[in-house]
Order: C-alpha cells, then sequence, then structure tokens
C-alpha cells in the first residue's frame, strides 16, 4: 500500500501570499528553529486559505506540482535546516 506525502510550505521571506500547486498541505510557518507547529490545512473546494499561525495566505495554482511554491524557495523539505 502506497502512502502519500503531504507538501510542506515556509515562509521565511516574509511573503504576504504563497501560490502552491496543493489543497491540502502542512504550514511551517518557517525553518526550525523559528517555525511554528506544523498545521495541516485543507482548502477543500475554496482556492485560497490562511494559515492561523503566521497568517500566510496560500492561493491554489494549477500550473504547480503538489509540492512546488511561487516563489520557489517556500516549498519546504521536511528536515531540512535551510
Amino acid at each position: 500500500m502506497a502512502t502519500a506525502t503531504v507538501p510542506y510550505f515556509k515562509n521565511d521571506i516574509g511573503v504576504k501570499m504563497i501560490e502552491i500547486g496543493a489543497h491540502e498541505f502542512k504550514c511551517a510557518g518557517a525553518s526550525p528553529p523559528f517555525d511554528h507547529p506544523h498545521v495541516f490545512l485543507d482548502m477543500g473546494d475554496d482556492s485560497e486559505i490562511t494559515c492561523p499561525y503566521c497568517s500566510t495566505l496560500y492561493r491554489h495554482r494549477a500550473d504547480l506540482s503538489a509540492d512546488a511554491a511561487e516563489p520557489a524557495e517556500c516549498a519546504y523539505v521536511e528536515g531540512s535546516t535551510d
């Protein structure tokens, strides 16, 4: 049985809005040690959602892969230190 990987995103650069290819994802806020609790967010049928911890607005963009972000540096690889 295959397991799905939930994409992670972060906002180290402090932008107000991040475009992403996923509707379901986790927001880490920032890279460790400045991250907030890694919260699971689900847009459902909506095209955007705001993180309740860091107030980053995430907007879905259909032309991006599920783990991609614009700006690109907002995609987060779990366990990375950058």
